[in-house]
């Protein structure tokens, strides 16, 4: 069952699954079950993945991502291994679907010169206004 992101689709082969023993919810099984998933995936040397996306996915994923490029995300959430493969996969491709969101540029707007004028009249306000305020001189 391979993951797909709009126009992006990541194929099994590319996402290695390992079992663990979770420390969570589990009741008597908990010892005996490896029902915690913990997902793999290569982000830096996907083919499924264009470059920007790498580029942001490295700065969105944060400590899930290694140094070799490699995203582990580890899911213990629920008491069946299903459950949580399901968990795993539906973060990961969360991870890259904010990834994959290109960010709006940002705007440029002015000050208009009245708003500026406004702002230093203010300023010299207030500044005449703490100077009473101050303790006469000795020769005043």
């Amino acid at each position: 069952m391979a993951i797909s992101i709009g126009d992006i689709k990541i194929p099994d082969w590319e996402l290695v699954e390992t079992f663990i023993r979770a420390s969570g919810p589990g009741g008597q099984n908990v010892n005996k079950v490896a029902s915690a998933v913990q997902l793999r995936f290569d982000g830096r040397n996907s083919p499924s993945l264009p470059a920007d996306v790498k580029a942001r996915l490295r700065s969105i994923a944060g400590r899930r991502m290694t140094r070799d490029g490699v995203i582990i995300i580890e899911a213990k959430r629920f008491r069946t291994q299903e459950q949580n493969r399901d968990d795993a996969r539906a973060r990961l491709a969360a991870l890259i679907e904010r990834a994959a969101t290109r960010p709006t540029p940002r705007k440029k707007t002015r000050i208009s010169q009245n708003q500026k004028r406004k702002r230093v009249e203010e300023k010299r306000k207030r500044s005449e206004t703490k100077a009473k305020r101050a303790r006469p001189a000795i020769g005043d």
